[in-house]
């Protein structure tokens, strides 16, 4: 090649080496760091084993700057979590259908500014319906939600993420075929109701995590009185 053709090649490349130099400078979370925070009391720290927190959160690919919604937050266990894998230049929603004392004050430390608490109905749930979310999650508690509750939610959340963000689901796996005839017996939920739901809202269905199977599970037992041994579904679903 030419002294000339070399020149015209580099200008070029260089733009897409810039590109290149810029991705390879993302680094993944430091969940050591993230799992181990002084904000995460023990009694949250012990749920881990079970919960997968780092192997969840990779499969949905959250990263640092992103805006993102734990629906149905309880205490607080994945706010505090995306709270420092999104960082300050990030956003949490923490979303509660009540104004329970304990995660309000949680979240009016110094150490989560970049976490906005919302209390109101998840079908009304007062996220920004503007496309600018990157991700939601919400964490075994689909199930607590009755109907037309959550096709409610559901059109909240597609409506929050941006095109191509993500609506995670984790949840109690129930019998195939049962639907949500268990929820109240033994707090779980039929998966594929589940994916009909969230479907219908307007997502489609990319990916299923095997990180929470439990293939021993029969899925006879109410979880809520033998915790951490029932299998549960990961979803990951895209706006389009």
């Amino acid at each position: 090649m030419s002294d000339a053709g070399r020149i015209s090649a580099t200008r070029h490349l260089g733009p897409l080496l810039l590109l290149f130099a810029a991705a390879c400078t993302v680094t993944a979370p430091d969940y050591r760091a993230i799992l181990s925070h002084a904000e995460r009391p023990e009694n949250e720290r012990q749920l881990d084993a079970a919960r997968k927190p780092e192997a969840v959160m990779m499969f949905y690919g959250v990263r640092s700057g992103d805006k993102v919604a734990d629906l149905l937050a309880g205490r607080g266990y994945y706010t505090v979590i995306l709270s420092q894998i999104v960082g300050p230049d990030g956003l949490v929603y923490s979303t509660n259908t009540g104004a329970r004392e304990e995660w309000l004050n949680r979240f009016k430390r110094p150490s989560f500014t970049n976490v906005r608490t919302v209390v109101g109905p998840m079908d009304k749930i007062g996220l920004p319906q503007d496309g600018s979310l990157d991700f939601a999650l919400t964490h075994l508690n689909y199930h607590d939600l009755p109907q037309p509750a959550r096709t409610g939610m559901n059109k909240r959340v597609l409506a929050a993420l941006r095109k191509g963000g993500i609506y995670g689901v984790v949840d109690h796996s129930a019998r195939e075929g049962t639907g949500d005839s268990e929820v109240k017996t033994l707090h779980r939920i039929d998966k594929r109701l589940v994916i009909k739901e969230v479907t219908a809202a307007g997502f489609k269905l990319v990916a299923e995590g095997d990180m929470l199977s439990r293939p021993d599970d029969k899925r006879d037992f109410n979880v809520n009185k033998i915790r951490n041994q029932n299998d549960r579904f990961v979803l990951k679903f895209v706006k389009p």
